[in-house]
């Protein structure tokens, strides 16, 4: 062949279809043998000389083959590749030896066939493609029957396999052919291509198949040939100049193909670390610093990003150098690129930090600071990906040996600031930072660890102290030194000594201060006195100021310095003390006593400085627990989130700051209780990892904290240190917090987590003799309930210890206590959960001749005039219903007792009570007269009585009432059990086989009782009815009308425990009988509305939810009485009718009537739980079929206008809340109309601003809302003058722009502006005119009244004339 350019040939190889071949075999004609036989002559002739190739026939063949390479066999293929491949390698090895041998002549006949070989490969890797795609994946098998059973699919998969491999590989050849071209890259190219065009083309050329492999995704990922890739690339980079190439090649490759981005960056990192070539690298970063990228490029930056942070930490040093060209990408719109930036700041600064061959360390501080700063300024980026990545990149960066104190109290405040971001994902990585920032803080070289506020305090006043002192005595001893040299310096220049003045001149020179100095120190010291003084707050700016530069630069250092000055601070202040009092001025010996002076100060030069950088410790170290404890309450509030993720973030920090003894984690630790009624599974977090349920992981900390075993302590002290720990959880518990412990404790007996030694412990502590804590033993009692509540065995097996202990004694002194055991005895009846509909009782119940029910009764009955008495009285009855055969039994002797006790003649004057050390005293009466108020104030009858025993009996009455319906209830479904269980047994008389009597015994024991004979329930119906209140042998017959009067006259009952217990008692009797609540219910709603105790007002709002339940009709007809506590003064009041309104609305007992919005004015009440439950409330009632939608015009209209109406901030916020659970788009369209409309009736300017804010916090994303708008014009077109209402439109019009679709034009949203603007502009001229027109009626008027008396006047002036 006389010549071949191999240009051309390559830039022919884009369109086969016309690409000339001058002796080109017909492949698509021939048959096999065919071929094969044109094959075989070409590989022949390449085996015989590798120079054969130059032979036109030879190329052509091998030409002609690959370009018709899909016509061609797997077979074919192998044969073609090994050929061209063995004849290169043979081309190659011959001008290896040629160039050795330097003959130059020879290496130039050597270059048409590399350019020949170079081209086939070239070729042969775009067939080899063409066959991949047409041969591996698109050839038809025969289609077989699907094998089912075992192994089938396994059995297909490999014969497909086993197919492909037959067929042809071209991923195996692969390594070979990338060890070839490496082998290539070893011959000199620029002896053989003189010109640089030449080269790059034959270089190129033989590379083009290695970039065509790296698109390939699965090449990829085999080792072996992306090693090969990263080696062939790099020799043509390092030695044939390929740069520039490779350049283009790896931009387009990061633009394009997803997956090479963090592969190109190890391409650069094996470049540089085994080639030690970086001019790439740097060209690659300039090209990517100068490219932008747009926000709408959702691929590009992706790759580009990954491949910056991939290089950044491979190469970070490399990226380093063209850092300050990347930052241009901190203000990319593209988001992705942005937190590339960020990451790379990261690795940047663990790079130079944990570097060892620091040159200069002040350059490397200041691009620490400098990097620093700007991923701070990045926690302010307005995408949220990037406020969490920064985010992470400083928790990630928090583990580096280099602690950087300043930086990190920067970091701490960023990460409190982030808690309160509106984005979940971010808060959760704040979260994760502030623990990470605990987890890791340099604080805990000299005391360890551990980070009490109140601890460092001490520290920090102490060390101030301590400070103060010292630098009193340098002052001293300094001003001594100057005084006794000045005597010393009049002396000697007496005497003229030359050799003395000679010594005096040195000693000036070596230790005198001098007068500058002194006077520095003397501002030195006056400073410092005075910032000891000043707040902790401001102790990082007064260090600044105070200590010299040189300490400042050793701020990673301190550490060890605070060591070395607690360990040798204390002997040297001792010493330098005793020498200053030496210390005399006086004529003998000035030069020693000077000397000394000068030895003390420089001694305590040295102590100084270590105390003042110890107080600096000390106020960083304090400064960082307040920042922590600033974000404390806002993490606590983000325990309630519905991020599940931020959740738990929320409790690992709990369980950190529990561990280093902050001061306020207790709350947190309190406030985590209530996540255990959390229902839900381990799920999957955005970043894919697992993420446990809150409930487990709330078990797992609460174990961590307070029941695992502590290492190294012995058995004995373990179990009472988790004993201790279970019942402190009980300290200053709500009721509440108490709840959400016995769900807790009840979950870990079931789970066998509690050791029984443990139980016994807490057994001990509870029946011990010697004196305890009351707290103490009423939380071994309140535990032990818990874990009964489980397994009754821990109580039924040491019942008559709780008899002993909390019904005795212990019980009587203590009435909390007794009241918890009666708790803790409740649980004897067994904790078998009722199944609805079922007729079974599997609790269990006692005879009435158990002691038991005679201790309890000794306990209620025993004399007590404390209000704990209400309490466990209601417990005690509580245990005798829960356990007792024949509860009424009990109570009809108790009220019996109490009636006697209550009215007994000798109880008009009260005694006063035995000082009996176990009694306690009665709460002090707001007037001392009411304690022996008289009941029937009525002047004429003689029968008084004691006040406080009357509210006992009315309490005890009031609650036996209540629980006789539950125990009533019992009864009915007991009488069921037994009437199935008759007719049970004569079917089974009747001849049934034993096999189906017993299915069917079975099946009708657990049938729904409303399937027994309807006369039970009601013959039950009528005893709760008329029988309990009305009846002629009913106790509680005679109690209805003494509460009513009672209640009903609180100017002669004025007592007020009397009064609380009468009310409580009288709203329990309205929820027994229909018939009293009817007659009756208008008085507890007229003590409601006039009532002057709180306490009372609460009860009764509680008391009308139950009276709800059992009779809803009678309060849904009084429903906007109960509304009125939602006005109530008293938060309580106000949160407890609110909770009860949120229950009846929610379970449909009440139907909302236009009240709804004395429901929202909640939404922003002062009071934030108010405020949580109002929110939760409508985020409920939105899940209720349209009821917001239903009831918003209502609310609008009430919270608007008339006497209901709020200030306008106020509706803004509670609309811009309520205006969220509108989501539908019909409802949207209807309230856009509804609204609308509204403006026609609406006369003040409010009204019409409140409307049209509501109608701009619709989305407007449909055109039917868009056109009912519109369609409105007539009725508020006439408003537009007013700014506000105009805005509004405004803000409208932009939504809708937004919302419309691509296509769609914006000729109707132009023209309605243009309709807004001009109606606003006549309006305004109306305005105008109108007032132009009032202006003038005014001053008609005014003329008006002036003529009347001018006239009066002339008038008068006639008649004088």
């Amino acid at each position: 062949m006389e010549s071949f350019e191999l240009q051309e040939e390559i830039q022919g190889l884009q369109d086969l279809s016309t690409y000339d071949i001058p002796n080109e075999h017909d492949i698509p004609s021939m048959d096999g043998r065919s071929v094969a036989m044109v094959l075989e002559q070409a590989v022949e002739a390449v085996a015989d000389s590798s120079d054969a190739i130059t032979d036109p026939n030879v190329f052509d063949s091998y030409r002609s083959l690959l370009k018709y390479a899909e016509k061609l066999q797997g077979t074919t293929m192998s044969k073609v590749l090994d050929s061209i491949s063995s004849g290169f390698q043979a081309q190659v090895d011959a001008t290896l030896r040629d160039s050795a041998d330097e003959d130059q002549q020879a290496l130039a006949s050597r270059k048409m066939a590399l350019e020949m070989y170079a081209f086939l490969l070239h070729m042969f890797s775009l067939a080899a493609e063409r066959v991949k795609d047409g041969g591996d994946e698109d050839i038809p098998v025969a289609a077989t029957k699907g094998r089912r059973g075992r192994g089938g699919k396994a059995a297909a998969a490999r014969n497909a396999a086993a197919r492909r491999v037959e067929q042809w590989s071209w991923q195996e050849q692969i390594p070979g052919i990338l060890a070839l071209i490496a082998k290539v890259f070893r011959i000199k190219t620029q002896r053989i291509w003189v010109t640089s065009v030449e080269r790059d083309t034959f270089v190129n050329c033989i590379t083009a198949p290695i970039y065509r492999i790296t698109e390939n995704e699965g090449y990829m990922k085999a080792e072996p040939i992306r090693l090969g890739v990263y080696k062939t690339v790099s020799l043509a980079v390092k030695h044939h100049g390929h740069g520039v190439s490779a350049q283009i090649s790896i931009m387009q490759s990061l633009q394009y193909y997803d997956h090479l981005s963090e592969y190109m960056a190890e391409l650069l990192f094996a470049l540089a670390s085994q080639y030690d070539h970086t001019q790439l690298c740097d060209d690659l970063l300039r090209d990517i610093a100068a490219k932008s990228f747009s926000a709408q490029d959702t691929k590009g930056p992706r790759h580009f990003s990954r491949f910056l942070v991939k290089l950044a930490e491979l190469l970070p040093r490399a990226v380093l150098k063209q850092i300050s060209l990347l930052l241009a990408h901190l203000d990319s719109e593209a988001y992705p690129m942005r937190i590339a930036i960020v990451e790379v700041i990261g690795q940047l600064i663990r790079e130079i930090a944990t570097s060892e061959d620091q040159v200069d360390a002040s350059q490397a501080k200041k691009q620490l600071n400098g990097l620093y700063d700007l991923l701070l300024e990045r926690a302010l980026d307005l995408s949220s990906y990037v406020r969490t990545k920064v985010l992470s990149t400083l928790a990630k960066l928090c583990d580096l040996p280099v602690k950087f104190p300043k930086q990190r109290l920067a970091i701490t405040k960023v990460a409190v600031d982030s808690l309160e971001d509106k984005t979940a994902t971010v808060r959760k990585s704040a979260v994760m930072l502030l623990v990470q920032l605990i987890v890791t803080h340099p604080y805990g070289l000299i005391h360890g660890g551990l980070l009490s506020l109140q601890e460092w305090e001490e520290r920090y006043q102490g060390t101030c102290k301590d400070l103060k002192a010292v630098e009193d005595v340098i002052g001293k001893a300094v001003e001594r030194a100057d005084g006794e040299q000045e005597d010393e310096g009049d002396d000697e220049s007496d005497k003229g000594d030359d050799e003395d003045e000679d010594d005096e001149a040195g000693d000036e020179e070596d230790d005198d201060p001098g007068p500058s100095k002194r006077k520095k120190k003397s501002k030195k010291r006056a400073k410092s006195t005075d910032e000891d003084s000043m707040e902790v707050d401001g102790e990082e700016e007064e260090n600044d100021e105070e200590v010299a530069d040189e300490e400042e630069d050793e701020d990673e250092d301190e550490d060890v310095t605070m060591e070395d000055a607690e360990e040798g601070g204390e002997p040297q202040r001792k010493k330098q003390k005793k020498k200053v009092r030496k210390g005399r001025k006086s004529e003998l010996n000035l030069e020693a006593l000077q000397n000394e002076a000068v030895a003390v100060a420089a001694l305590q030069d040295g102590q100084l400085q270590q105390m003042r950088l110890k107080r600096k410790y000390y106020a960083e170290c304090l400064n960082f627990i307040r920042q922590i404890e600033g974000g404390m309450k806002i993490i606590e509030d983000l325990l309630a989130s519905n991020s599940k993720a931020e959740v738990l973030e929320g409790m690992e920090f709990f369980r950190v700051i529990h561990e280093y003894q902050f001061d306020g984690a207790e709350a947190g630790i309190k406030k985590m209780l209530h996540l255990i009624w959390s229902k839900d599974n381990s799920s999957t977090s955005e970043d894919g990892k697992e993420l446990k349920g809150i409930r487990p992981r709330l078990l797992e900390c609460y174990r961590n904290l307070y029941f695992d075993a502590v290492p190294g302590m012995e058995p004995k002290q373990q179990v009472n240190r988790i004993a201790k720990n279970m019942i402190s959880l009980t300290y200053d518990a709500s009721l509440a917090e108490l709840t959400s412990l016995e769900e807790m404790m009840r979950i870990m007996m079931e789970d066998d987590q509690v050791h029984p030694d443990v139980i016994g412990k807490l057994w001990q502590v509870y029946s011990s003799e010697r004196p305890l804590p009351r707290p103490q033993r009423r939380g071994a009692v309140i535990i032990l309930g818990m874990l009964a509540l489980a397994r009754r065995s821990v109580v039924a097996d040491r019942a008559d210890v709780l008899m002993k202990v909390g019904l005795g004694k212990l019980g009587q002194a203590d009435l909390t206590l007794a009241r918890y055991t009666c708790v803790a005895l409740q649980r004897l009846s067994g904790s078998a959960k009722k199944v609805k509909g079922s007729l079974l009782d599997k609790n269990i119940r006692l005879e009435m001749d158990n002691p038991l029910f005679k201790k309890l009764q000794n306990a209620i009955e025993r004399e007590c005039r404390s209000k704990d008495w209400f309490s466990m009285a209601e417990q005690a009855i509580n245990t005798v219903y829960a356990l007792a055969e024949r509860p009424d039994l009990f109570c009809d002797q108790l009220i019996k007792n109490f009636v006697k006790k209550a009215f007994a003649p000798e109880k008009a004057e009260v005694p006063a009570p035995p000082q009996d050390p176990e009694a306690m005293d009665e709460d002090t009466p707001a007037n001392p007269d009411e304690t022996n108020a008289v009941p029937n104030s009525s002047q004429g009858d003689k029968d008084t009585g004691d006040a406080f025993a009357l509210a006992q009996l009315l309490f005890i009455v009031g609650h036996v009432a209540i629980k006789q319906i539950v125990f009533l209830e019992l009864v009915e479904r007991e009488w069921k059990r037994q009437k199935h269980e008759r007719e049970a047994a004569e079917k089974a008389a009747k001849g049934r086989s034993e096999g189906r009597q017993a299915k069917d015994h079975g099946e009708e024991l657990d049938q729904v009782a409303g399937n027994a004979e309807d006369e039970i329930g009601e013959r039950v119906a009528a005893m709760r009815e008329t029988e309990l209140l009305y009846g002629d042998h009913s106790l509680l017959t005679t109690f209805g009308p003494m509460l009513v009067h009672i209640c009903g006259n609180p100017g002669k009952y004025k007592n007020r425990t009397l009064r609380a217990a009468a009310t409580l008692a009288f709203s329990k009797f309205l929820c027994v009988s229909s018939q009293f609540c009817d007659k009756h219910h208008d008085l507890l709603f007229r003590i409601l509305k006039s009532s002057k105790d709180a306490s009372i007002r609460s009860n009764i709002v509680i008391a009308l939810g139950d009276v709800a339940v059992s009779f809803s009709t009678i309060i849904d007809e009084n429903s906007s009485e109960l509304y009125r506590g939602l006005s109530d003064k008293d938060i309580v009041v106000k949160k407890n009718t609110l909770m009860v309104l949120t229950h009846l609305i929610l379970n449909g007992m009440i139907k909302v009537k236009g009240q709804l919005g004395e429901m929202a004015k909640c939404i922003e009440d002062p009071d934030q739980r108010i405020a949580d439950l109002a929110r939760l409330f409508f985020s409920e009632l939105a899940t209720k079929d349209n009821a917001i939608y239903n009831n918003l015009p209502d609310v609008i209209s009430h919270l608007s206008v008339g006497a209901h109406a709020v200030d306008e901030n106020t509706f803004q916020s509670i609309m811009k809340y309520v205006f969220t659970f509108i989501e539908k788009e019909k409802q949207a369209e209807n309230i856009v109309e509804k609204l609308c409309q509204r403006f026609r009736i609406a006369e003040e300017p409010r009204q019409w601003r409140d409307i049209a804010y509501c109608l701009s916090l619709l989305p407007f994303k449909s055109e039917r809302s868009v056109k009912k708008l519109i369609e409105g014009l007539q009725f508020y077109r006439d408003k537009l003058h007013e700014e506000e209402v105009y805005n509004r439109f405004q803000e409208i019009l932009a939504k809708a722009r937004t919302s419309k679709t691509q296509n769609k034009p914006d000729a109707e949203l132009n023209e309605f502006e243009a309709i807004l603007e001009e109606n606003k502009t006549q309006g305004q001229e109306d305005q105008a005119l109108e007032k132009r027109v009032e202006g003038k009626k005014a001053a008609a008027k005014r003329r008006a009244t002036r003529r009347p008396g001018r006239r009066k006047a002339a008038q008068t002036d006639a008649e004088d004339d």
